[in-house]
């Protein structure tokens, strides 16, 4: 197993366990609500946590077949990875301060290069991994 499949397995854990945790807090604050509903943040960082640990679990499952050097492995798996990780981390930031409305409602840094460069690192690097899987099992 390389180490780029390995860093995608333990990432896709611990998302794992940041979705589990995340819906013991969105069940708390729905018990707490008098609508019995979750901070939107909230239930966002619960959903997205636990779709990226299955989304990289694909991506270790495809790593398994990459042509590429490990370190290159490791480069393209990184690119995903660092941003669903900061991603979640922005959810749990703007759930705990309880944020109601849309980020986007707003124009800044993060909702205009920082979404560039996550459209351009994830889907790069999914589509490398991809592309690894495809070369290696039709291509050669």
């Amino acid at each position: 197993m390389t180490l780029a499949v390995k860093i995608s397995l333990l990432f896709s854990g611990l998302f794992l366990l940041t979705g589990m945790l995340a819906g013991v807090w969105k069940y708390r604050e729905m018990l707490r609500s008098e609508t019995h509903e979750a901070p939107v943040y909230v239930d966002i960082a619960h959903r997205a946590s636990l779709l990226y640990a299955f989304a990289l679990l694909v991506i270790a499952k495809l790593l398994e077949y990459s042509p590429f050097s490990v370190s290159i492995q490791i480069f393209i798996a990184l690119l995903p990875i660092s941003y669903f990780t900061l991603t979640i981390i922005g959810y749990i930031k703007l759930g705990w301060q309880r944020v109601e409305i849309t980020q986007f409602s707003e124009r800044n840094f993060i909702t205009t290069w920082f979404m560039y460069s996550l459209i351009a690192a994830e889907i790069g690097g999914v589509a490398l991994i991809v592309g690894g899987f495809i070369y290696t099992q039709f291509i050669v």
